[in-house]
């Protein structure tokens, strides 16, 4: 939560409503008088969900010139269900109209993610495994994803390309072998940063470990060969999941004893969860 409030929220939040808004918002200026007042209700449409965004509600309004006063807000992370208020906004009517969409949307994509989050952490509890995200975002949007993944319960994996060195399959092909491409990394990686590695066959595996890989992405493995991958790695090296993993499968997945879990469709292809936003204009 943090690191979140550290961001630029404010940049992220007006190249939004930049986009809305372009030079103007016509159907606005032409039905609501100047300095109208009104009051907005956010309120939840969806039969259960993971309230996520509730912390741009202020940033937007604001910036779309509403000047809000916020009267209610549910806290994130709460578990809401259909008919209970997300929050309430007092403000400039024209303010509230203008940014009424880019509020929903923000809430929409980042609930949908802790709500899918949540089902993937739901459904492999009691198992030493933990759901991660991947680098498979919406562009420009990653940060307020992956903070999304983490009010649903998640993990983050890395955040970009310099936060961590992943080996992948072209890498290796780049790099001749798995074993070279390790030692490779080795020599340009600063003590304080793991090393992972992805393998496809119980044979990289064994190449991995004997080249001294921190941690090993076990790709689009069957459940049989990740469990032969945590005999063969014992409990010294880390073991992530990937690939193919759907609520009906991550529960095997984790039982066969990995330690992570990384899900993309939590971030790609979440569902927008089901809000909506209704005024009233002052008298």
């Amino acid at each position: 939560m943090e690191l979140f409030r550290l961001l630029d929220l404010d940049s992220i939040v007006r190249r939004a409503l930049e986009e809305d808004l372009g030079q103007g918002d016509l159907t606005t200026a032409a039905t609501v008088n100047p300095g109208q007042r009104g009051r907005a209700r956010i309120i939840v449409k969806e039969p259960r969900m993971i309230l996520c965004g509730a912390v741009l509600i202020e940033p937007v309004f604001r910036l779309a010139g509403a000047e809000p006063k916020i009267t209610s807000l549910a806290p994130e992370k709460k578990t809401l269900a259909k008919g209970d208020r997300i929050a309430e906004i007092d403000g400039n009517l024209a303010g509230l109209l203008i940014g009424e969409r880019t509020a929903l949307n923000f809430i929409q994509l980042m609930s949908g993610i802790a709500t899918a989050t949540h089902q993937y952490v739901d459904a492999i509890k009691g198992t030493r495994a933990k759901i991660v995200d991947t680098r498979k975002t919406h562009p420009g949007l990653r940060a307020i994803e992956k903070y999304a993944v983490r009010a649903g319960g998640g993990h983050n994996h890395r955040f970009g390309l310099d936060s961590g060195v992943l080996i992948k399959e072209n890498h290796i092909a780049a790099a001749g072998s798995v074993r070279s491409a390790i030692e490779r990394a080795k020599k340009i990686t600063p003590h304080t940063i793991r090393i992972e590695i992805e393998c496809e066959t119980l044979a990289q595996v064994e190449q991995a470990l004997a080249a001294g890989a921190d941690i090993i992405m076990l790709d689009n493995m069957n459940l049989e060969s990740m469990t032969q991958a945590r005999q063969i790695v014992g409990e010294k090296i880390i073991l992530e999941a990937s690939g193919n993993v759907s609520l009906d499968t991550v529960r095997a997945i984790a039982e066969t004893g990995v330690d992570l879990i990384s899900v993309g469709a939590i971030s790609h292809s979440a569902r927008a969860v089901d809000i909506s936003m209704r005024i009233e204009a002052a008298s």
